[in-house]
């Protein structure tokens, strides 16, 4: 047991996805894993772990942002020996090419600062993802035949954002999309030598502003849940 998760040793698999709503792990321990059990209740932050095609998978909730993730994420890797991390979510669409219901996987993850930012001061960290992890992500949305999309994402500190200004540039750029956690994911990922990657599903849109109906999203999820299963054991 750790101060934020109540699994005992062997609870917890070396493959974790994260999503950011403990009742999303929930939905998606239930739908898409085996016999899954819950390992984890503390401050109603849920984790789960059964199996998927034979292979043990944990999926815990790592809540809002990049502050609660490293929280998480610390714990899983140090403490639980977590080898493989997923986070599975939504993000905010930032080119016209990307469109409601699509994934996106974020090959790197651009920030304005993450909890990591003490610790390389004056250097501009570039995180991104396990190379292994993205092409079989890609591969097995294309299997699906989801229309996806591979590149950079914004990682923010904030959702109620104030900096229109910001985010041209990151449209001017190139950035795929906006979410809040994976920034940080990748740099813990990086600095305890394990995997990660962030598979994100586009739920509304910054230039359009369209939303993904909340009885649409389920099936939109799902496609996510699956590439990124597939993805840890190719």
């Amino acid at each position: 047991m750790t101060i934020h998760i109540g699994a005992k040793p062997g609870e917890i698999a070396e493959t974790v996805l994260l999503p950011g709503d403990p009742y999303r792990a929930k939905w998606a321990a239930e739908t898409f894993l085996d016999d899954p059990r819950l390992v984890n209740e503390v401050r109603g932050m849920l984790g789960y772990t059964g199996s998927y095609k034979g292979n043990p998978v944990t999926i815990h909730g790592s809540g809002m942002g990049m502050p609660s993730l490293s929280i998480y994420a610390n714990e899983l890797i140090r403490d639980y020996g977590a080898k493989t991390l997923i986070r599975i979510g939504s993000c905010g669409g930032m080119q016209d090419k990307v469109k409601l219901r699509d994934v996106i996987l974020a090959m790197t993850a651009s920030s304005i600062s993450t909890p990591s930012t003490g610790i390389f001061r004056e250097l501009n960290f570039a995180p991104s993802a396990d190379w292994s992890l993205l092409k079989a992500a890609a591969g097995a949305a294309e299997a699906k035949g989801v229309a996806t999309h591979v590149g950079g994402i914004y990682s923010a500190d904030v959702f109620y954002d104030e900096r229109p200004d910001l985010n041209e540039q990151m449209i001017r750029h190139g950035i795929l999309g906006v979410e809040m956690e994976a920034a940080e994911l990748y740099n813990l990922a990086l600095r305890y030598g394990v995997r990660a990657l962030a598979v994100l599903t586009v739920s509304d849109h910054l230039i359009s502003h369209e939303a993904l109906p909340s009885e649409d999203r389920e099936k939109s999820f799902g496609d996510m849940v699956e590439i990124a299963l597939e993805a840890a054991f190719a």
